[in-house]
């Protein structure tokens, strides 16, 4: 086939998802369509078959979709994505909105979030430039990262990024050598409230003992706000902390914000300035399997709102401009991760379903020991279920994609497997082990399948690989 539209005739007994515009959390909870609870995960266009299972989103046939682009292929829901970023505007009408590049960033997820209002929160040159060439505004990107490099800066520099976070002491002579003496730039001051948050020890960032910003506890956040405000070519415009990842409640948020209002209270008292702007991160929690908890992002914005406006009525403050930086809970309910299964194994009492992808391709459940809900797709199972585990093609026992989900008990080679809700940090953080090469990503909207990202392939290898 060529790379045309593919489309997918309405299904008579289709059934829907749930509705983003309940809120980007809203996808996470128990509620479904009739007769089928996994299908709260999917994203909101999802169709189904006559006998409950999922067989297009965005319109597009899951199963030809594998057939037209090849397995492994991702496949991403712009009205999904799209949804999602009204959701936030909708529930943070007031504050500027930016999303975490880091989740996933192509030029087609560029355009998206440029036109549905939302700013940029990127951690390199290359997500940078790759936004700016993609025609995003480099005015409304922040640029953040523990250990910016040169080209960083002098990239940020150079294409007038609007903000820079200061993560570390010598980024502040760093960055003001780089402007020069009669140059500006507007920085913030990461701040580590000393919030614990998040679902895993490695994606916990509001505390002391990790990389990440500057500690209120022991005054370095103090100490580096003191100096940003002595250096006439920085103007700090305000303070960011960001407390993990992962987060499915509400409490350490506010936990958070009343200690950087409190914070730049006694900014106020000792310089006379009042910090415009207060950046609380993101790190958003989403739902990767039936039930489980979600961030209940309209909670967390009505919360948020009023815990802002009375700290700072009690500090005599005038309520800084909020920034939010979520980038998962958009873009990660949008994805679908399709395999094509490679072998079965019964052994040791076990069932493995080995597929053509693996941690090259999603890395988190070595990672994190994150868990997913694979299903069978493009046929119709009536046997018995199993319990099994999907694993990778890589040589590395971790090469896990999801320990003992249940599958139909006459899964076989050749069948194809879809994993919702792999959006964000799989292809983003992607690897060239065994050189298998990265999956491609399919774009779907409206019944339309165009390729936004090729796969990666052997060419692309050799063409790197210039010794000899």
């Amino acid at each position: 086939m060529g790379d045309g539209a593919l489309t997918t005739a309405v299904i008579p007994a289709a059934q829907a998802g749930p509705d983003p515009a309940a809120g980007p959390g809203s996808a996470g909870g128990s509620e479904s369509g009739p007769g089928d609870a996994g299908l709260a995960i999917w994203p909101a266009s999802t169709k189904l078959t006559a006998h409950g299972g999922p067989v297009a989103v965005g319109g597009v046939s899951l199963a030809e979709t594998a057939e037209r682009f090849d397995t492994p292929v991702y496949v991403l829901d712009e009205g999904e994505v799209r949804q999602r970023c009204r959701a936030y505007r909708a529930a943070f009408p007031d504050a500027e909105i930016l999303y975490a590049a880091k989740a996933f960033l192509s030029r087609a997820m560029v355009r998206w979030v440029d036109e549905e209002g939302l700013g940029l929160d990127v951690c390199s040159a290359g997500e940078l430039e790759l936004a700016v060439t993609a025609g995003f505004p480099a005015e409304r990107i922040v640029l953040h990262g523990n250990a910016k490099s040169p080209r960083d800066i002098a990239s940020a520099l150079r294409l007038g990024v609007g903000r820079i976070v200061i993560d570390s002491p010598s980024e502040i002579a760093r960055i003001a050598a780089a402007v020069g003496p009669h140059g500006h730039q507007k920085v913030m001051v990461r701040v580590v409230p000393g919030v614990s948050a998040g679902g895993h020890d490695k994606i916990r960032t509001g505390t002391d003992g990790q990389k990440f910003g500057l500690s209120l506890a022991d005054g370095g956040a103090q100490h580096a706000i003191a100096r940003v405000l002595g250096q006439p070519q920085l103007e700090l415009v305000g303070l960011h902390c960001h407390i993990g990842s992962q987060v499915c409640d509400v409490k350490p948020y506010l936990v958070a914000l009343r200690r950087m209002v409190g914070l730049m209270a006694r900014v106020r008292d000792a310089h006379g300035v009042a910090l415009p702007e207060l950046d609380m991160g993101g790190g958003h929690g989403i739902a990767y399997r039936p039930g489980e908890p979600a961030l209940d992002v309209a909670a967390l914005a009505r919360k948020m709102r009023a815990g802002l406006a009375e700290g700072c009525a009690a500090a005599g403050l005038p309520v800084p401009r909020l920034l939010i930086e979520p980038g998962r809970a958009v873009v990660g309910p949008a994805g679908i991760a399709l395999y094509r299964v490679l072998a079965v194994k019964h052994t040791g009492g076990k069932v493995f379903v080995a597929v053509d992808g693996g941690m090259s391709d999603n890395p988190r459940p070595a990672l994190y020991g994150v868990r997913y809900a694979p299903r069978l797709i493009g046929r119709h199972s009536t046997a018995g279920p199993c319990t099994a585990t999907v694993v990778g093609r890589h040589c590395e026992a971790g090469d896990v994609l999801a320990a003992d989900v249940e599958l139909p008990g006459d899964v076989h080679p050749g069948d194809l497997l879809a994993v919702p809700v792999a959006g964000a940090y799989q292809l983003s953080m992607a690897s060239g082990y065994n050189l298998v090469g990265r999956p491609a990503v399919v774009g779907v909207h409206e019944g339309t399948a165009r390729l936004l990202v090729r796969r990666e392939t052997l060419d692309d290898f050799r063409s790197r690989d210039i010794g000899g």
